[in-house]
């Protein structure tokens, strides 16, 4: 009998090319497009599985209420996780958490690492795989080092690394470690990513912060005793709080702060690791949020149900060329279980054909859309789970979709399948919605579109105030002193006119190809309130070579020795200091010498395009290191220019890697996630509106079918071309603007959510909107007019003729 089933059913499908190809092109589409968009998603939603502590791992972070609302901050002082495992129970394990790239030697070869500087517990905290050796206690020697596999090849080529001496250039000084164990290399689905781990107590700083609390520059993580939850373990910190931070607690009270809901003005909370990815913090708050990688499962969700309503209505479509075939099998004796098996048998062999060419796409275009879309998901990081999901999802698809046009075709009675009715009251309410939901669907996707586009394209042309298309930036990581080597490119570089100026800070704007940026923030007290600023510490010409407005007083001048003690701010911190004239300003840092207001330039983005402008404080002093150079040059020749200054980078520093960049770019780089969204999103709008149109014009298919007799006796009685194109259009038009009038709030609702995440954002226009039901209407008519132009100019005798 199954075997008879699947017989009939490959001839029906051979039968009817056009039908069969449209339904497995479309299946196979959208089933290769969901296979790759979730394993996109799960990728993301895997991050950190691979820890085997990670239910009782957490970040600690602060809330502080100070006059301005709520503040959250994640950087610690260094005598903070020592006090907290003694004073605070529960607390099983600690750790601190430091990045800094540091300058590895070994022998003749050099290495610029991302070093991780932490405490003998972040091995049994976390569980990074061993490749060599041990990981127990295995910080527990300070001068001992922990390598990942890739950079361990790197210096040591195939021979045995452990044991091996290695060089360090710590705060200018070489420092000798041995290397005690050698990582796996460390998985994508990471939070946590370094090269080498070592003692935070060999970080530069330590001697000198080791007792003080409000030096804050680490992070911390810790594990939890078993029993005890986060919410008790944060209960018990408040008398900590109130010890540590009185002085912290009661400056802000005198500036006006206002306790929060539990009555206090400084509280540790605990965020549990497995959020860490997922997590924000701004606003006061930590934002815990996995819309990303559900957006993609939704995409992908939203493209097979697309498809699965196409499968439908080109289902029932086709069913209308059947319908004496049903009337003559009932009336043979035919039961609605042998009619449902049979029609169900054809669905079963074009949802398997389709599920088998879609893994095919799924394979075929995998690198394509692991280059697309900046994803490093491959077939081998699927799990059973993922895959028993995955199975048991297609099995429900092919049941419900590929059942329930069995289902229509078989309970149809007799008599109305041999007169050729396929719906009683000519309407298919189940039909319209279907047609309605894939529009709204595919006009929210097209909405969505065009508003990141537009506010990607705006972020990237917004003038930030500087100059970031013919300023190159590059790390200084080589060994030499980083205010020697820059004096050092500035004599290299001076005689060649294309070069303009040359500069350095201890930030980069933007993102470089070294994948490093950080803040500082510094508090001080002024005039009796607590003032907070970012920090930059700038070489002479940083201003000129950024071309940042300078609106009063001077830069820093080498004509005045006292700039050490100078500093320039920007418009924001003038702002934040209340002066009438902030040249007027003396700025007590840290209870020392004043630094004296010099001059106030114009604000301008130093941080991402979803924060507002902060105060920023420019220092100019060679006692705090610079890491990275600026050099500016002349708008033509850029080739050659870029080329000259690598060209003296190599030669001063012969084992550091090059990796300049313009400015343009390293901003263009903090917008990854803004890009790969609207990639994803582009990219589904585009199979969304393609799979809705290959429903749309089975269904043209259908009513013309159904009109054919109709469409002839219109002519006969004089109905023009127009007439008729209009009236088999209209209906489908209607639909069409139904779904636009239902799409478009959500859409907006949508979207106005997203845009408030940045504090620079287009303006969310109709416009928008008005383009994509504009576009799937247009779209529309072009699809369903090919099939009912050819109808309406049809012969009317044809039409009229019966079977």
């Amino acid at each position: 009998m199954i075997k008879n089933y699947l017989k009939i059913a490959w001839r029906n499908l051979k039968k009817d090319k056009i039908f069969s190809l449209l339904n497995i092109t479309g299946l196979s589409i959208a089933f290769g497009a969901a296979i790759l968009l979730s394993m996109a998603a799960f990728f993301d939603l895997s991050y950190d599985n691979f820890h085997k502590n990670i239910d009782t791992t957490y970040q600690v972070y602060a809330t502080d209420q100070t006059a301005k609302g709520t503040e959250v901050s994640t950087s610690n002082g260094i005598p903070f996780a020592d006090a907290l495992k003694t004073e605070v129970p529960g607390v099983a394990k600690i750790s601190r958490y430091l990045e800094e790239d540091v300058l590895v030697t070994y022998g003749n070869k050099e290495l610029n690492m991302n070093a991780t500087y932490v405490d003998n517990d972040f091995f049994s905290i976390f569980t990074f795989p061993a490749k060599k050796g041990n990981l127990k206690d295995v910080l527990k020697d300070k001068s001992t080092v922990v390598i990942t596999q890739k950079n361990a090849e790197i210096l040591f080529g195939k021979e045995d690394a452990i044991g091996k001496i290695i060089t360090l250039m710590i705060n200018g000084k070489e420092h000798p470690f041995t290397v005690g164990t050698v990582l796996k290399n460390i998985v994508a689905q990471s939070s946590i990513d370094f090269d080498i781990a070592l003692r935070f107590e060999n970080h530069s700083e330590y001697e000198k912060l080791k007792d003080q609390w409000n030096s804050r520059n680490h992070e911390i993580y810790l594990q939890l005793q078993s029993g005890i939850s986060a919410k008790q373990f944060e209960k018990s910190t408040i008398a900590f709080n109130k010890l540590h931070f009185k002085k912290d607690i009661e400056d802000n009270k005198r500036d006006g702060a206002i306790a929060n809901a539990n009555g206090l003005y400084k509280e540790l909370h605990l965020l549990p690791f497995k959020d860490v990815h997922f997590t924000s913090f701004g606003k006061g708050l930590a934002n815990t949020s996995r819309t990303y990688p559900y957006l993609i499962l939704g995409i992908a969700f939203l493209i097979l149900f697309i498809a699965c309503v196409n499968f439908i209505n080109m289902s029932i479509a086709k069913s209308a060329q059947r319908l004496k075939e049903i009337g003559m099998r009932k009336t043979l004796g035919a039961q609605k279980t042998q009619l449902f098996f049979q029609f169900w048998s054809e669905s079963l062999v074009v949802f398997f054909a389709s599920m088998a060419i879609g893994v095919g796409f799924s394979k075929l275009f995998m690198n394509d859309f692991k280059s697309l879309f900046r994803t490093q998901v491959s077939f081998s990081n699927i799990t059973p789970t993922v895959l028993f999901g995955f199975l048991v999802a297609m099995l429900l698809i092919t049941l419900l979709v590929g059942g329930y046009p069995a289902i229509v075709m078989s309970k149809l009675k007799t008599i109305q399948a041999l007169q050729g009715k396929l719906e009683k009251s000519g309407k298919n309410r189940v039909r319209d919605l279907l047609i309605i939901l894939q529009f709204s669907i595919a006009i929210i996707l097209i909405s969505s579109t065009l508003i990141l586009r537009s506010q990607l394209n705006y972020m990237r042309t917004k003038d930030l105030g500087f100059n970031k298309k013919q300023v190159i930036a590059f790390p200084l990581n080589g060994k030499k002193n980083s205010y020697q080597v820059v004096q050092l490119l500035r004599d290299a570089l001076q005689s060649n006119p294309n070069i303009l100026s040359v500069t350095a800070a201890d930030n980069i704007l933007g993102l470089g190809k070294d994948g490093n940026g950080f803040s500082s923030v510094l508090g001080f007290d002024y005039k009796g309130r607590g003032v907070k600023t970012n920090m930059l510490v700038v070489d002479y010409d940083y201003i000129k070579t950024l071309d940042i407005p300078l609106i009063k007083g001077r830069s820093f001048n080498r004509e005045y020795a006292t700039d050490s003690l100078s500093v320039v701010i920007n418009e924001a911190m003038a702002k934040e200091l209340g002066e009438k004239d902030p040249l007027t300003a003396q700025l007590m840092i840290n209870d020392s010498v004043p630094h004296a207001v010099i001059g106030v330039i114009k604000d301008y983005n130093f941080q991402q395009l979803n924060k507002k402008i902060e105060p920023i404080t420019l220092f100019m002093n060679t006692d705090w290191n610079v890491y990275y150079a600026y050099v500016k040059i002349a708008p033509t020749n850029i080739a050659q220019s870029f080329a000259a200054i690598k060209n003296v980078w190599n030669t001063l520093e012969p084992n550091a890697e090059f990796m300049g960049s313009f400015l343009d770019e390293n901003v263009d780089r903090t917008f990854r996630r803004e890009k790969i969204m609207t990639k994803m999103i582009t990219s589904g709008s585009i199979i969304a509106i393609l799979l809705s149109c290959i429903g749309l014009f089975a269904i043209s298919l259908l009513v013309v079918a159904q009109r054919t007799k109709e469409i002839g006796i219109r002519k006969v009685v004089g109905a023009s071309i127009v007439s008729i194109t209009f009236i088999l259009t209209k209906d489908f038009l209607k639909l069409i603007l139904l779904a636009f009038l239902i799409a478009s709030p959500i859409a907006w609702w949508l979207m106005s959510k997203w845009l408030q995440e940045y504090a620079y954002k287009i303006d969310l226009s109709i416009w928008f909107f008005v383009g994509a039901g504009a576009l799937a209407i247009l779209i529309a008519l072009l699809t369903i007019s090919t099939k009912t132009i050819k109808a309406a100019i049809q012969n009317p005798v044809k039409s009229l003729r019966t079977e």
